[in-house]
């Protein structure tokens, strides 16, 4: 029985580990082949290694237009096209008062959760437009949804992705290329202690699943879940789509 990405050619940033690891995985499982694309290029050669052939690793600083050229011309030169986008690279601020967060850092934020996915669209958009398009998902957050206290430019950065996807969606429907974001809530990721603002504790950690209905974080298999759906063609119809995976939280 094939997967539901069988022959498919995807591009994962930020995929060494957490959520986009999760996601590279279940795309192999499902019959893609997958670019594990990641600043932390051990990393990312650690898990294609995993993966076998049908992964290829390549460092990628996703604020760098050259950087992201380059991954992109490697995955042609590998695998000839293609078909899925997965901008999930992400990062955050340490959560407490919004004036002790540096210009630096700001600006960080701003550049890894917002402007890699101009970026991106500059590389892949006509690519996919000469191939009769394709797949762009934005891995967002909750946070730009129902935003949490003490994460204000990070949820503002995740409120400015969401936008754009839904921008995106429409402008680039007529070309056959669909977009949508899935929306995490908190994650059992690297970045778990930066957005609590506190050490990872089980009386800590229990305080925040306190407000997600389900009961727990997210999972990087959650989130992969719903990536391989969104970008298979049972999802033909979804564009403009933020998808929840929350556990009820932005209820």
């Amino acid at each position: 029985m094939s997967g539901r990405l069988e022959g498919k050619i995807a591009f994962v940033t930020g995929a060494a580990s957490g959520f986009g690891r999760g996601i590279a995985e279940a795309y192999v499982r499902e019959g893609a082949r997958v670019v594990v694309a990641d600043l932390n290029a051990e990393g990312a050669e650690t898990v294609a290694s995993a993966l076998g052939d049908a992964a290829l690793a390549v460092r990628c600083d996703v604020t760098s237009m050259s950087e992201l050229t380059a991954a992109f011309n490697a995955t042609l030169q590998r695998f000839g096209r293609l078909d899925i986008l997965v901008n999930n690279a992400g990062t955050t601020h340490d959560n407490g008062p919004m004036l002790d967060v540096e210009a630096e850092e700001y600006d960080r934020i701003f550049a890894v959760n917002v402007k890699a996915i101009f970026l991106a669209a500059k590389v892949v958009v006509p690519h996919f437009r000469e191939h009769d398009g394709g797949v762009i998902l934005n891995v967002t957050s909750t946070a730009g949804i129902r935003p949490r206290p003490g994460l204000t430019w990070y949820n503002g950065s995740k409120g400015a992705a969401n936008t754009i996807t839904k921008s995106m969606a429409v402008e680039l429907a007529p070309d056959r290329i669909r977009v949508c974001a899935i929306a995490p809530v908190m994650g059992e990721t690297a970045l778990l202690e930066r957005f609590m603002g506190m050490p990872d504790t089980p009386e800590n950690r229990a305080k925040f699943v306190a407000t997600i209905p389900w009961g727990r974080m997210s999972r990087p298999s959650d989130v992969a879940g719903a990536a391989v759906w969104l970008a298979s063609e049972e999802a033909e119809m979804m564009t403009g789509t933020i998808l929840e995976v929350d556990g009820g939280r932005c209820v």
